[in-house]
């Protein structure tokens, strides 16, 4: 299961750790597409190094203000605080890559 970050504390505590975040909007056509994928890929690497979040843009404008987002679907790589890596858009093969790149 994707764990939601709903407040700006929990996403803090979250990268702390390496972690991928999916920042969405439940209005967002790609997102809807590109969202199951998420899930799928963190059920799949279960027992991995990354740990898989997802911030709803909307219930959580501080987290999504703090990582800098302008577009979703927006993923994130973080890691002890700090961003690593991100691409943009609804793209599944970019996502399998960045996956297996740090799990």
């Amino acid at each position: 299961m994707v764990k939601f970050l709903d407040t700006e504390g929990e996403f803090q505590e979250a990268t702390k750790s390496l972690c991928i975040i999916d920042f969405t909007a439940s209005w967002c056509p790609p997102c809807k597409f590109i969202g199951p994928k998420f899930v799928a890929l963190a059920e799949a690497s279960n027992g991995g190094k990354l740990s898989f979040f997802k911030v709803d843009v909307d219930k959580n404008e501080a987290a999504a203000k703090a990582a800098g987002i302008s577009a979703m679907p927006t993923f994130q790589i973080w890691n002890e605080g700090k961003k690593v890596e991100e691409f943009k858009g609804a793209n599944e093969d970019k996502l399998k890559a960045l996956v297996k790149k740090y799990n």
